[in-house]
């Protein structure tokens, strides 16, 4: 089984301290292993409520910000076609990782999304990480109503992680 790629960058430097690489490391790794999909390559960026919403405007025409966007990508390591080589037996290269896609955060509306539910910052972090591999997984809502069933499945794994502060 390989081990998660997984890409963390920040818009501004300050963005760091409010998502720590080495904790949204941790927290992926968990989700992934959790969801059996360890062999999963993700990208997420840390951004402005600004860059955020010219993204949401160009690729979901809505100007206004929201607290994640979930980039889906379809680059499966079987989907290319690979040179036919001979192998020994054992000899067969190990098969590469899933580039699921990129998840972007804005860490402005984590914050007034987290002082609106009160919860903390890290249980709201934990939420949207797993709100958006969900979605890179082809999960999907037509509302923020709890009794939707990918947002059910978000908190019952948000809850069994540990991730929900009681």
């Amino acid at each position: 089984m390989n081990e998660p790629i997984l890409d963390i960058s920040y818009e501004e430097e300050q963005y760091k301290k409010l998502a720590p690489e080495d904790l949204v490391v941790s927290r992926l790794k968990a989700i992934l292993a959790e969801l059996k999909k360890e062999n999963s390559e993700i990208s997420v960026t840390f951004a402005s409520d600004a860059t955020i919403q010219e993204l949401n405007k160009t690729y979901r025409a809505k100007d206004e910000p929201t607290d994640i966007l979930s980039f889906v990508q379809t680059d499966e390591i079987n989907d290319f076609d690979w040179p036919d080589f001979s192998y020994e037996q054992g000899d067969e290269p190990e098969e590469g990782n899933i580039v699921l896609g990129d998840i972007v955060i804005s860490l402005d509306t984590l914050q007034r999304n987290a002082q609106s539910f009160t919860v903390s910052i890290d249980e709201e972090l934990f939420r949207l990480l797993i709100h958006g591999v969900l979605h890179l997984l082809g999960g999907d809502h037509k509302t923020n109503e709890e009794s939707e069933p990918m947002l059910r499945q978000q908190e019952e794994l948000l809850s069994r992680l540990g991730g929900k502060q009681l």
